[in-house]
């Protein structure tokens, strides 16, 4: 189990880190765990389903 971080996950989606943050505030893109920090850590493959999932309903 690969986990991302926020920053990670922004860099992957090519979103900015706030909206990644909403995303886990809404969950739609649910958190696996927390850093040390409090911040949200996101399994690899899920970022992968979400993003291909937001591109078939038209994009991120």
């Amino acid at each position: 189990m690969a986990l991302m971080t926020v920053s990670d996950v922004a860099e992957y989606l090519q979103i900015q880190t706030g909206r990644v943050e909403r995303l886990a505030r809404e969950s739609l893109l649910i958190a696996k765990s927390k850093d040390e920090s409090g911040s949200p850590l996101f399994e690899k493959d899920d970022v992968q389903r979400y993003k291909e999932l937001a591109e078939r309903l038209g994009g991120l």
